[in-house]
């Protein structure tokens, strides 16, 4: 354990400090304009490195990305060993099996580590909820461009720390926000332009139904495998003995059990939630703001390791005078409604992966309370929302031309934010009134206690500058 009179130091300072004992003396990376990164790789191709090889880097992330032909994925990272090796191994036979080459992929125990390598671009983070902030945000002063799996953030803290680091530093930021692109739901951005266009008369009420998460049962100190870092994996979180399930599995990439733990993430609150409330945001208008009151009602498991929040229903209500509603009791999806119809749009049967909870337990796709509702034409004056034909390769294309993505880091903030005020009436049990200029809860100190939570020195969004 370093020295806590580390607190202060620079983020350049801390980078060295944490990684000099493994590389020796290293110089960081510039940050370089976002309109020259990625004009040194070869036929000018972005060089990519994957950060967390599990579930979704192998079923969604990595092949979604490597499909296109300006991405090229030449290094990996975990620190779980065996996944690192299994990885590089992995994105290598994809390219030798569907692009017919070879690439000889890097490996890191340590994304700091990768973050340091000059050859390195963009990097995708798809890691557990709480270690997105921090590698996202020392990506942004690498000068590294990011794409990350959503929520934005495990605290509202964190999350506004990566919004301006990602400003200040100007790399390219997507989140995984799967829903705002085309490819494949296009009925997200035609329900919310039909929304924004006044179909459905003047909104009032949005219904939003996530899935739900099962408990479990009290699980055994285990030893920790030696291919795992699990010291590392905690990260700002505190010490916990290890067990399996609380991670994630040794044999197989099935849907991990860190997802229902508290200590690091929100449940569906956030694990679906980040999708539906940001395609409520989209539909309402309100992708820079948030909710004004809140308050929730939730059933919380009183034994077992998994201890995120079961049956539940939330209320927010923005100043545009709109109330949110959130629900397992609802269909999964997002219903709209209005003083002259509804609109409810849904995944349908299509899921991102396979072990998606939900994912095909609704066919109802797109739907109205008339069917001229979904049939009408947006004209050419009319509101015309951001077309993104896929989210990664819209990623892609923002980083070779300069432009903002479909779901840039703020708009990723302020939905995961919504997420996190209803998980904070969820543990208060009573109304809270939140000011989202200022994001502070009005004269309530025990809710701004929740704003943030104590991170273990040396890892932390705290603890880089």
């Amino acid at each position: 354990m370093q020295n806590h009179k580390k607190r202060g130091m620079t983020r350049r300072e801390y980078l060295k400090t944490t990684i000099t004992g493994s590389l020796g003396a290293m110089v960081l990376p510039t940050i370089v304009p976002a309109s020259v990164l990625g004009k040194s790789a070869p036929s000018n191709k972005i060089q990519i490195g994957q950060i967390g090889f599990g579930r979704i880097a192998m079923g969604h992330d990595l092949p979604d990305t490597m499909r296109f032909d300006q991405a090229r994925v030449m290094a990996v990272c975990d620190i779980d060993s065996n996944r690192k090796e299994f990885g590089k191994k992995w994105i290598e036979k994809w390219y030798t099996d569907k692009k017919k080459t070879s690439v000889n992929v890097k490996m890191y125990d340590d994304y700091r580590q990768m973050l340091m390598d000059p050859e390195i671009d963009a990097v995708i983070v798809s890691t557990p909820d709480h270690w997105h902030a921090q590698p996202a945000i020392e990506a942004a002063y690498a000068g590294k461009h990011i794409y990350l799996q959503k929520p934005a953030a495990l605290t509202i803290a964190e999350g506004r720390s990566m919004s301006d680091a990602v400003h200040k530093s100007g790399v390219v930021f997507q989140i995984g926000s799967q829903q705002r692109s085309q490819n494949p739901w296009p009925q997200f951005k035609r329900a919310c332009e039909l929304v924004r266009n006044g179909r459905i008369g003047k909104l009032h009420t949005v219904k939003i139904g996530l899935p739900g998460d099962p408990g479990g049962e009290v699980e055994p100190e285990m030893p920790i495998p030696k291919n795992l870092n699990y010291e590392m994996w905690l990260g700002s979180t505190p010490y916990v003995y290890y067990t399996e399930k609380r991670v994630h599995p040794q044999v197989g990439f099935d849907r991990p059990g860190w997802l229902r733990c508290e200590q690091f993430g929100a449940g569906m609150i956030t694990g679906w939630g980040a999708h539906h409330i940001d395609t409520a945001h989209w539909g309402m208008g309100t992708e820079y703001t948030g909710p004004i009151e809140i308050k929730a009602d939730a059933k919380f498991p009183t034994s077992g390791l998994w201890n995120v929040h079961g049956d539940f229903l939330a209320e927010a209500k923005y100043a545009n005078g709109v109330n949110m509603q959130v629900s397992g009791a609802f269909p999964n999806g997002v219903r709209f409604e209005g003083s002259e119809g509804w609109i409810f749009v849904s995944r349908g049967n299509v899921g991102v992966t396979a072990s998606d909870p939900g994912s095909a337990k609704n066919s109802d796709a797109f739907s109205a309370s008339d069917a001229k509702i979904l049939q009408s034409v947006i004209k050419p004056e009319e509101i015309h929302l951001y077309n993104s034909p896929d989210q990664h390769g819209n990623w892609l294309d923002c980083i070779l031309n300069g432009q903002q993505t479909i779901a840039p880091v703020e708009v990723a903030h302020r939905s995961t934010s919504a997420c996190l005020l209803i998980h904070a009436a969820m543990k208060l049990k009573r109304t809270l009134h939140w000011d989202p200029v200022h994001e502070r809860f009005k004269n309530d100190d025990e809710a701004n206690a929740l704003l943030a939570r104590p991170q273990r020195f040396p890892y932390g969004t705290e603890y880089v500058k």
